[in-house]
């Protein structure tokens, strides 16, 4: 079965012809200008559609897409997920990686010591946070991912190795 990566979500009707607003989840907004198909995915309903058009604008996206003619239409799918084949993500630069290419990896020290697992990785400001479970002792540690500390990613062997900072993992 083929994986999907969410890439924005349907707002709501734009004008009069169908168009949709939707809000980018995508550090590359500029995709849909690329992308000829889209898969809608609200509820158990995942429908492929044709982008017909795309138009950037401050902090939103307006699609056109196939067989939405009509306001009414374009509100069915108010809060539809906007999403593409796993295999069709922008490529990233040297040393970058989407999220959901490190969840699950196993997180070890410069020593071997396993840490755990990454579970969730939180978006802040200035750089993401691991959250890395320890299933065998119920321990869960926050890793900032910054060169000090995330010292390599390996994503053939699905490893992170990490230098813990003082008192980074409870010490």
């Amino acid at each position: 079965m083929e994986e999907f990566i969410t890439v924005g979500q349907i707002t709501g009707p734009f004008g009069c012809r169908g168009k949709v607003k939707v809000t980018p989840y995508t550090d590359f907004p500029e995709r849909f200008l690329a992308t000829k198909r889209i898969f809608l995915r609200l509820a158990d309903l995942c429908l492929e559609k044709e982008v017909e058009s795309a138009v950037l604008q401050k902090n939103r996206v307006i699609l056109k897409l196939s067989t939405i003619n009509t306001p009414e239409e374009a509100k069915k799918f108010q809060g539809a997920l906007l999403q593409v084949p796993r295999a069709e993500v922008w490529p990233l630069p040297e040393g970058r990686y989407y999220h959901f290419q490190l969840l699950g990896f196993s997180v070890f020290t410069e020593d071997g010591e396993l840490v755990g697992k990454v579970a969730e990785i939180l978006t802040t400001g200035s750089n993401d946070v691991y959250v890395i479970k320890d299933s065998k002792k119920g321990k869960e540690y926050l890793i900032p991912a910054i060169k000090d500390v995330v010292k390599k990613i390996n994503l053939e062997e699905k490893s992170i190795l990490i230098h813990p900072l003082p008192g980074l993992l409870g010490e």
